[in-house]
């Protein structure tokens, strides 16, 4: 059946926040496409009632905290593999109905992409997965889909009455799909191709409120708007609106000024109490979602303007009264100025208050492995969305953690993920900043994953209701497993008065800001570093590469066209002549030969054998003690063969080398 309601969404929006329409009763892609935009549908406990879970490409190993639970084989997972028409089809999802698809991820999409309903035989969408994913499918454009920091999202919905499957006809690739289950009897009118051409113009407006987020401000004629200016000195509290209800905050302004406004923003205490609950505990900038520091982006219900302006278009409805305060922990007096609006609101029993709380974990290891966990919440209510900020002391990818998501008593996640970056909808730890409406990497210093990183990921369309309680974990796995990060997490939710959660009282200490000075390589002591040697002979055959763990990041690489008989010689300064013991350390790969040394003409050892298969750092190698002159000495690599089972490339890299004065 085709979906018969053609009310335009401005039109809808209008009787939404008249209060004259509750959510309909009957699920359609209509009514589907107005959620997308609409931040005031957040504050009330969704009717008709539905559950929100993923399916994912996880690695099936993991079975429990005591058995591979940090598995990391999340490519290439499926339900079952199907035989159809000659092919090979692998199933993502299979889920019944009545329900919806609310959001397709992957980072690298293969083949063509099936998605059957209601126990069709024929695919209602069959097109190629990097097409629907990159916003190149026809009717659905940019930005409700499209690629992201190497990242591919659909967040078009798909709405089924009985039944869902997902497949692709080439396999070996990671994916998400978030889908709604309604309750039992909701009506659902399933999605018809012909659907994209009725609703042209709703998808269209829909995707020009996404490109342009900021913008959704709810308006209404009695709409009441107050400016505050406040000085705050060290320990001074200030209250930028303190209002009763029923109303519902729409719009939260602030501006900072200070002598260290980085710092400030993270001192500033931001609280807000709601019908006498302290639901909000939040550092002022962290709430903005691009911490620390102002880092300019734009998103559905949060932002940061180049010129240092926060804003909050998060509802936040109230029976009774609503409360802002301030209060400055640093020890510099700050200016802060805003504006607050409110709007009329009628509060009923699906009413829910919004909540943020702030956690952080400063210097922790990064080993052993463990869940970090983002909220646990007990109550009604819905899951929105997190920011998430880390300072990595490292260029190595912190990421690799996976999202574990435990709703109404789950000893299983229902959400469990296949990478950090993946819940974040970006992939392969790109450190490309990137914007969207609902998912964000305002900020990633680099070089690397190096630095700060803010990120941010709001679920609209993939809220999570939960009745009894809500636990999100995110696995700290990352690759250096010897150093140690900051991170903290801001949890956005609704709930019903009188629910509660874990997070622990805000305490001076927890905001100290110890911000990462710009990346500079470490050198081993006294290392004479291969790319910087002068090349003697060999440049034609060798150059300087890039490779993390190096001495100064990088190594010396004879690669291009070697063959055995080939040398590459390396010049290299020393202060003062005399006797020395010399030290070296080099790569191992499965493409590198083995290797002659001598250093002035006089043979370092027997032949070292530098396949491994990976790339390896070794650890220093003794090559002998030498009589050195002042001034330019020479280190010659002389290619004799390469390990049987080694690609025979006959390659070889010099990371350093470091001399003792011997006796």
């Amino acid at each position: 059946m085709r979906a018969t309601l053609r009310t335009p969404l401005v039109l809808l929006s209008c009787l939404i926040l008249a209060g004259c329409v509750a959510q309909p009763k009957v699920i359609t892609t209509h009514a589907l496409l107005a959620e997308m935009t609409d931040l005031r549908d957040m504050a009330e406990f969704p009717y008709p009632a539905y559950t929100c879970k993923q399916f994912s490409s996880y690695d099936r190993k993991a079975k429990s905290p005591e058995e591979d639970w940090f598995a990391n084989a999340d490519r290439g997972q499926y339900l079952r593999v199907e035989e159809r028409d000659d092919r090979n089809e692998y199933v993502m999802m299979d889920a019944g109905g009545p329900g919806a698809i609310v959001r397709i991820w992957s980072a690298n999409p293969q083949g063509t992409l099936r998605i059957y309903l209601d126990h069709s035989e024929t695919a209602t969408i069959e097109v190629p997965m990097n097409e629907l994913l990159g916003g190149k499918m026809v009717g659905i454009p940019e930005p409700i889909a499209g690629t992201r920091s190497r990242g591919w999202n659909s967040y078009f919905p798909i709405p089924y009455a009985k039944h869902c499957k997902v497949t692709s006809d080439e396999g070996d690739f990671y994916y998400h799909v978030n889908y709604r289950t309604y309750a039992r009897g909701t009506k659902v009118v399933t999605f018809e191709p012909a659907q994209l051409d009725e609703l042209s113009a709703e998808i269209q407006q829909v995707a020009d409120r996404l490109a342009t987020p900021g913008t959704n401000e709810v308006l209404a004629a009695d709409r009441v708007t107050t400016p505050y200016r406040m000085m705050l000195h060290s320990g001074q509290v200030g209250i930028p609106v303190a209002v009763t209800g029923p109303r519902a905050i729409c719009e939260f302004v602030a501006r900072v000024e200070a002598s260290d406004t980085v710092q400030a923003l993270r001192q500033i205490v931001l609280t807000m109490t709601f019908d006498d609950e302290r639901t909000v505990a939040v550092p002022l900038g962290d709430f903005f979602g691009a911490a620390p520091g102002i880092n300019p982006y734009e998103s559905l219900p949060l932002g940061v303007t180049e010129d240092g302006q926060m804003w909050s278009h998060w509802f936040m409805p109230f029976h009774e009264s609503a409360r802002i305060e301030l209060r400055n922990l640093s020890d510099q007096s700050v200016e802060v100025t805003g504006r607050v609006a409110t709007v009329p609101y009628r509060w009923t029993k699906r009413s829910l208050h919004f909540h943020a709380k702030w956690r952080v974990d400063l210097a922790t290891p990064t080993r052993p492995m463990r869940d970090w966990n983002y909220l646990t919440a007990k109550g009604q209510g819905v899951f929105a969305g997190v920011a998430f900020t880390i300072a990595n002391p490292v260029k190595t990818w912190w990421g690799e953690g996976d999202e574990k998501i435990y709703v109404d008593g789950e000893t299983f996640p229902s959400h469990f993920g296949t990478g950090t970056e993946d819940y974040y909808g970006y992939a392969w730890g790109c450190p490309t900043p990137f914007m969207h409406a609902y998912h964000n990497q305002p900020r990633c210093d680099g070089p690397g994953t190096y630095g700060h990183t803010a990120l941010n990921r709001w679920h609209i369309m993939d809220r999570i209701p939960f009745t009894k309680d809500f636990r999100f974990d995110m696995e700290l796995w990352h690759w250096h497993a010897d150093c140690n990060v900051d991170m903290s997490v801001v949890s956005y939710w609704y709930a019903r008065p009188g629910g509660s959660d874990a997070f622990e009282p805000i305490m001076p200490s927890d905001l100290e800001l110890a911000l990462i000075e710009e990346y500079v390589p470490y050198r081993v002591a006294g290392a004479l570093e291969g790319e910087e040697m002068r090349v003697i002979a060999g440049a034609e055959k060798a150059e300087p590469q890039a490779i993390d763990g190096c001495s100064n990041d990088h190594h010396f690489w004879l690669h291009t066209g070697v063959q055995p008989g080939d040398k590459l010689v390396l010049g290299f300064d020393i202060p003062q002549a005399g006797k020395y013991r010399a030290l070296a350390r080099f790569l191992k790969a499965a493409d590198y030969g083995i290797i002659q040394l001598s250093i002035n003409d006089q043979k370092a050892g027997e032949p070292i054998d530098f396949y491994n298969n990976g790339i390896q750092l070794t650890k220093e190698v003794e090559l002998g003690v030498f009589e050195l002159t002042e001034g330019e000495n020479r280190i010659t690599a002389e290619v004799v063969g390469a390990n049987e089972e080694a690609v025979k490339a006959y390659m070889f890299g010099l990371d350093y080398i470091r001399l003792e004065s011997a006796p």
